[in-house]
């Protein structure tokens, strides 16, 4: 099952819901079957790890949790917050998200 998403890696996106909302950040990873997404530096959680070999110490690691994808918009350059996104096919072929409120374009072609 390919599934797709309005947000891929490396986007910045801004959360609509939840604790964090309001905030910007880019996306690090994506979990395409729990439909989540990591966002730097929001959303932490604390994890208490066991010493390992790559790992001496243990202790309290403190890391990025995951958001739900519906709760996240792609950031807009010319507007400067989130917008619903759509797709649209150029002349040479080619499928890329366009800005519903402005027209942008929004990957980088």
């Amino acid at each position: 099952m390919n599934r797709k998403f309005h947000v891929k890696k490396d986007d910045i996106v801004e959360v609509i819901a939840g604790k964090e909302k309001g905030k910007k950040g880019k996306v690090l990873a994506l979990f395409p079957y729990e439909e989540r997404v990591q966002i730097e530096k929001l959303n932490m959680v604390k994890r208490h790890t066991k010493p390992t070999q790559k790992n001496n110490q243990g202790g309290i690691v403190e890391k990025e949790g995951k958001i739900h994808i519906s709760n996240v918009l792609v950031v807009s350059d010319k507007v400067g917050k989130g917008v619903r996104t759509r797709y649209k096919k150029l002349e040479d072929g080619k499928r890329v998200r366009v800005c519903r409120k402005s027209g942008e374009i929004i990957d980088k072609v």
